[in-house]
């Protein structure tokens, strides 16, 4: 008796649960995907939204330096008003650390009313050539003064055109100390170390000493970087009007210096207000403002320059 055998043929399971598993992988990666974008863009809003704060809060409190260096400029007590000659006043508001520096303008060299002399000490003592540094102070000269006459080594109009520029020599006073940045034999590098040596607000030809910079000390004849070290820190030995001030340092004297001590000083000053949070973001407020009366904002002074910056 033979045995049959019968094979069956079986139908492939259905690939249901297959697709299914690999449809929830699929969702799953995406939500991924999805929740980790959404989570870096909360981020980012997050750390812009708090850059914004910080940014915020440490432009007021630097204003706040600004409007107190107001206040202490203003007081009639020489012992107690604040001083224009560089020194750093430090206080607190509310969680910033502010430092106010203030100078006054007088001890700057007014760019319309300037010394070929004292220019060319000025950029030789920042690395300048003589040679450079001498047609750079008699450029500046031919760019306020009103003729077309060249000076030695200067620059007027024809020497602007060699050079390529599509302008010449304003012939007229300076209108900021930024404008200097035009004359011909000036650059960036350069500008940034003079700046703070510069005004057009003070109407002099000889800067006071009593409040001059280290830039225009630097210009001095005869000045060290020893010497001019030795006269900021007597500067800020003491205050105005302290009977007791110490004599001048030796080294100036020894170079013919006659410094001036610190009195009430004038109208126009630079203020330079820093203020830093405790997580490092700070912002510096540097102005230049004339005191006197009462101007259509209500400040009791006008503001003349103003620039500021965030710093990390």
């Amino acid at each position: 008796m033979k045995s049959s055998m019968v094979f069956r043929k079986q139908s492939p399971r259905p690939p249901a649960r297959g697709v299914a598993f690999l449809l929830v992988l699929w969702v799953i990666a995406m939500l991924s995907v999805m929740l980790g974008s959404f989570a870096l863009i909360a981020r980012t809003e997050l750390m812009q939204s708090r850059h914004l704060f910080d940014t915020a809060q440490a432009r007021y409190a630097a204003e706040a330096g600004l409007d107190l260096a107001v206040y202490e400029l203003r007081k009639s007590d020489p012992m107690a008003r604040w001083v224009g000659d560089g020194r750093p006043y430090a206080f607190g508001y509310g969680d910033a650390d502010v430092e106010v520096r203030i100078t006054d303008d007088s001890g700057k060299i007014d760019l319309n009313t300037p010394d070929e002399k004292r220019l060319t000490a000025l950029f030789a003592a920042r690395g300048l050539d003589p040679d450079r540094a001498q047609g750079l102070a008699a450029a500046i000269l031919d760019w306020t003064d009103p003729d077309d006459d060249t000076r030695l080594n200067g620059a007027e109009l024809a020497q602007y055109k060699a050079a390529g520029l599509s302008y010449g020599p304003r012939n007229a006073p300076f209108d900021t100390v930024s404008e200097l940045q035009q004359v011909l034999g000036m650059n960036y590098e350069l500008f940034s170390k003079v700046e703070p040596a510069f005004t057009i607000y003070s109407g002099q030809g000889m800067p006071n000493l009593a409040y001059a910079p280290a830039e225009v000390l630097d210009a001095q004849e005869g000045m060290t970087t020893e010497c001019e070290q030795e006269i900021l820190e007597w500067r800020h030995s003491f205050q105005p009007g302290d009977p007791a001030a110490p004599p001048q340092p030796e080294c100036a004297t020894q170079a013919g210096m006659s410094i001036p001590m610190a009195g009430g000083g004038g109208l126009t000053y630079s203020v330079k207000s820093r203020a830093k949070l405790p997580n490092g973001a700070s912002t510096t407020l540097d102005a230049t403002i004339r005191m006197g009366g009462i101007n259509a904002a209500g400040r009791p002074y006008v503001i003349l320059r103003w620039r500021d910056g965030e710093n990390s």
